[in-house]
């Protein structure tokens, strides 16, 4: 049986690359082509709330040709394998498959990968997922920018009573370290994305005080009837407790830029994925779980701690 065979049926063994033929077709407008996922069609009367998987800024929902990581493809395969049926996981990738990067790295900090440009696509994917499963609400479980994509999208369609649960895993809720204007912040190359400071994704991020950010957490950081759970990387003296978006400490691959936000004024990101009013689940050594790069950031989501908090926090409603 073929993989776009095993994801109509509800059944299936593992988590796919597909989503069914008679899903809504939902187009990225930046790259002219379908957005690309992962769902099924259930054989039987769904047992749980549909989860929506999103990633973070630069990545997939699976491993593509331009893209190792997709780890968030295991986050869903771990549900599947723990009383999930396939027609009840549902993946959103809201950058395609991340080819483009390869001409023009500068696209990673981009409009097209920012969260004004991700949220008409996850309204339409939720909405979607809604129709076809026959479900009146969601769970999701997100990634680094997916977190804040998250958010910013409740936020404007005031939809919370359309998202049971927010699991939300790393998010950039108050910035990122990536965007100072420090000679010593390589993130500001073109070859390494281009975050200068006002770089489209610098503009959203790059303190905890930019219009979206100041707005989206003015209204509340966990508003509605959703409820929410946090997951993130906190520090340790050890090489794997760096997390290169928020700790100026070494994570992995990658080497510490400064404790700087985009107006070159020091600040202290530590606490960047916390929410307000929610409940926090605090890893370290998440690193190991990075088999590509050895980063706790990309690590956390491909780690069984991180799937065992989340399934959890989703059983206990």
């Amino acid at each position: 049986m073929s993989a776009a065979q095993l994801a109509t049926i509800g059944s299936a063994s593992s988590v796919g690359t597909t989503l069914p033929t008679d899903f809504p077709v939902i187009i990225n407008p930046y790259l002219g082509v379908p957005v690309i996922g992962f769902g099924a069609k259930s054989s039987r009367p769904r047992s749980h709330v549909p989860v929506i998987f999103l990633h973070g800024n630069n990545d997939t929902p699976f491993p593509t040709a331009c893209n190792p990581f997709g780890y968030i493809q295991n986050f869903a395969q771990y549900f599947l394998e723990n009383g999930y049926q396939a027609g009840e996981l549902w993946g959103l990738g809201y950058q395609g498959d991340q080819c483009d990067l390869l001409s023009d790295p500068t696209l990673k900090s981009g409009v097209a990968h920012s969260t004004a440009a991700a949220v008409p696509l996850l309204r339409a994917f939720v909405q979607a997922v809604i129709a076809y499963t026959g479900a009146t609400r969601v769970d999701i479980v997100a990634h680094s920018l997916g977190v804040t994509v998250t958010r910013e999208w409740m936020f404007q369609d005031h939809s919370y009573s359309m998202v049971r649960s927010l699991v939300a895993i790393d998010g950039p809720n108050h910035g990122i370290i990536d965007c100072s204007p420090n000679p010593a912040n390589y993130f500001q190359a073109p070859a390494n994305g281009g975050f200068i400071p006002h770089s489209a994704i610098c503009d959203e991020y790059g303190s905890d005080h930019t219009q979206l950010l100041a707005t989206l957490n003015a209204a509340g950081e966990t508003p509605g009837p959703t409820r929410y759970l946090v997951i993130r990387n906190v520090f340790r003296a050890s090489p794997e407790s760096g997390d290169f978006v928020y700790l100026s400490a070494q994570d992995g691959f990658f080497a510490p830029v400064p404790a700087e936000d985009r107006d070159g004024v020091r600040h202290d990101f530590s606490g960047s994925a916390l929410l307000s009013g929610a409940r926090s689940v605090d890893l370290t050594g998440q690193g190991q779980f990075d088999t590509i790069l050895g980063t706790a950031h990309l690590g956390i989501l491909n780690s069984p701690d991180a799937w065992s908090a989340a399934i959890t926090f989703l059983a206990s409603q």
